[in-house]
C-alpha cells in the first residue's frame, strides 16, 4: 500500500479511487484512512447503487476502523477524501472516534456542480462537517484537486442524462 507521510492533501490514490467509482457506475467519491505514521490502513470508493444509497466510502472507512482499530489508533488516523462528508458520514466518523479529515471538494462545490450539470438535489440536508462533529479537525477544500473532481462529476452527470 502507499504511504502518505505527513501530507495535508488527498493524494493520487483518492483521485484514482474516485475515478474507479465513476467507471463502475457510482458517484466519483473515494476515501483513504491513513495511520499516524503515514501508512495506508484502508481504502474505499463509492459503491452507491439504487438499492443501497448508504454505501459511501467515508461510512465504509468508519465501519472498518471501528471493527479493526483500537480507539487510540482511530483518534490519530487521518481520513483523506474526495468530497466533504455528508451528515450520515460525519456522524459515523464521530461515533467511530476517527481523527482529522482532509477533503478535496466541499459540499458547496459539489452542490454547485450538481446544479450546473442538471443533477438532482440531495434529499438530505447538506451540513458542513463542523456542524455535525463537535470539535472536528478538518482541512478543506483542497483547491489543487477541485478541477479534476469537477470533471469527474461532469462526466457522471453527462453519463446519466
Amino acid at each position: 500500500m502507499s504511504d502518505y507521510g505527513s501530507g495535508s492533501a488527498p493524494s493520487p490514490p483518492v483521485r484514482d479511487l474516485a475515478a474507479e467509482a465513476l467507471e463502475a457506475g457510482h458517484n466519483p467519491y473515494a476515501t483513504v484512512l491513513v495511520a499516524a505514521d503515514g501508512s495506508v490502513l484502508y481504502e474505499a470508493r463509492n459503491q452507491v447503487s439504487s438499492s443501497d444509497r448508504t454505501r459511501h466510502p467515508e461510512f465504509e472507512v468508519a465501519r472498518w476502523a471501528a471493527a479493526n482499530l483500537p480507539p487510540d489508533a482511530r483518534a490519530t488516523a487521518t481520513v483523506y477524501t474526495s468530497g466533504e462528508h455528508c451528515a450520515m458520514c460525519s456522524a459515523a466518523h464521530a461515533w467511530a472516534g476517527l481523527g482529522r479529515i482532509v477533503y478535496a471538494a466541499s459540499t458547496a462545490q459539489t452542490d454547485g456542480w450538481r446544479k450546473e450539470f442538471g443533477g438532482h438535489p440531495s434529499p438530505v440536508a447538506r451540513l458542513p462537517i463542523t456542524q455535525v462533529i463537535v470539535d472536528a479537525d478538518v482541512d478543506g477544500p483542497v483547491e489543487a484537486f477541485s478541477e479534476e473532481l469537477r470533471e469527474l462529476h461532469r462526466r457522471r452527470h453527462t453519463r446519466d442524462t
